[in-house]
Parts: C-alpha cells; sequence; structure tokens
C-alpha cells in the first residue's frame, strides 16, 4: 500500500521549528528518523541530514513503529493559504493514525515475513478454489448450451418448431455463463488486491524489522565507542 504524502499534526510553522530542532538533536535522542535519499531511497538512521530534512521525515520508536510525521518544507505561499494548512493537518492527523494502526496490526499478527508468507498463501489458495470452481462451473454451463443450441439447430434443419424448454434453457444458460463470467473477474481482482496487499504488509513489516536491527546495530557501536573512550 503507497502512503499518501504525509503531515503532522503541528501548525505548520511550528513543524518546521520542530524539523530543525529534530535535526539538531536527533542524535541525542532515542528515536530513530525514516526519509528519502536524493535516489528515493529509504534511509533510516539516527538523524535527518539537514539537506533532505526539508522534504518530510517519519519518527519511529524501538519497535520501529511511526510516532510523528515532519512534512515537508512549505512554500512561503503555501503558508499562507490558510485552507491547505488546515487540510494539512487534518490529513497529518488521519495519516499518522492509519500508519500507527497498520504497524500494531503488524506486529501483533505476524512474528516472521514467513508468517506473512503463509497467510497470503492461505488467502490465495481460498481463492484460487473458489476460481477453479467457477470456472468448472462456467464450462459446464458452456458444454449444455453448446448440447441446447445444437438439438435446436437440429430440429430447424428438419423444419420442425424448437421446443419452448429449449429455447427458455438456452437464455438462462447465457445468463448463468454470463454471471459466472462476472464472477470469475471479480475473483481475480480480489487475487490481485490480495496479493498486493501482502505485498504492502511484508514490505512495511521487513521495514520494522529492519528498524530494530538498525537499532540494536547502532546502539552496540555507540556502547563500544563509550567503552573506547
Amino acid at each position: 500500500m503507497v502512503c499518501k504524502p504525509i503531515v503532522t499534526r503541528f501548525s505548520i510553522p511550528i513543524a518546521l521549528f520542530v524539523a530543525m530542532l529534530l535535526v539538531s538533536v536527533s542524535t541525542q535522542a532515542d528515536n530513530l528518523y525514516r526519509y528519502k535519499n536524493d535516489v528515493g531511497g529509504t534511509v533510516v538512521d539516527w538523524r535527518v541530514p539537514p539537506e533532505f530534512a526539508g522534504r518530510g521525515y517519519e519518527v519511529l520508536n524501538a519497535q520501529g513503529q511511526v510516532v510523528e510525521v515532519v512534512p515537508r518544507q512549505l512554500s512561503s505561499g503555501e503558508l499562507q493559504n490558510k485552507d491547505l494548512v488546515k487540510r494539512l493537518q487534518q490529513e497529518a492527523t488521519v495519516e499518522r493514525a492509519r500508519l500507527a494502526k497498520w504497524d500494531k496490526f503488524l506486529l501483533l499478527r505476524y512474528s516472521t515475513v514467513e508468517d506473512i508468507d503463509a497467510a497470503r498463501d492461505r488467502a490465495l489458495r481460498d481463492l484460487k478454489i473458489r476460481l477453479s470452481i467457477l470456472a468448472s462451473n462456467q464450462r459446464t454451463a458452456r458444454n449444455r448450451l453448446e448440447s441446447v443450441l445444437a438439438r435446436v439447430a437440429d430440429m430447424e434443419r428438419r423444419g420442425d418448431v424448437p421446443l419452448e424448454q429449449d429455447l427458455d434453457a438456452i437464455a438462462a444458460l447465457r445468463a448463468d455463463i454470463a454471471n459466472t463470467g462476472r464472477a470469475i473477474k471479480e475473483r481475480e481482482a480480489q487475487v490481485l488486491e490480495v496479493t498486493d496487499s501482502f505485498d504492502e504488509d511484508r514490505s512495511r513489516f521487513i521495514q520494522l524489522q529492519d528498524v530494530v536491527l538498525l537499532r540494536r546495530s547502532l546502539s552496540r557501536d555507540q556502547t563500544s565507542a563509550g567503552t573506547e573512550n
């Protein structure tokens, strides 16, 4: 799931001050920060370099969960637009809550990436079983339709009037085939949605794990440096 642009709950001028403050004292804080570098890659570190701070970043706790977001730096014209500022503040509240809920869900539900893969496989297996049943039903209906159409065609070649029940069966079978076709497309769309959803969960969970591992690594480095000093 691709995150929408994120903003903070602070008023915009205060947010910019907080952004600078966080950058200047981040090495002393217990948080980590996630930001985008020049090539669009995601970076997690104890600090946000000043040249990247203006683009916005996320503040992470020890579990890698987002506890705060700092928006991109707004232009002077944008800062004068009160409606824009208000909208960004509202979006910030929604976005922050969404990320917090998502991270909490992932950490409570899964212990490893393999757990996510297993859950994805189960969900897709159920959907594919339903798809298989629908496809089988559609093939059966098509075979029956071909049989009835052949019988009607044979009667017409002999100059006989087709039976009413055969005509009704043709209409019903065609409707059934069309309905089943729509159901198949819906299930196929669900397969894509489920796959995308689990892919997003997997990527997010890996990020959470990476943050925890990075924190441990950085903490060991700091401890070692302190011991040497």
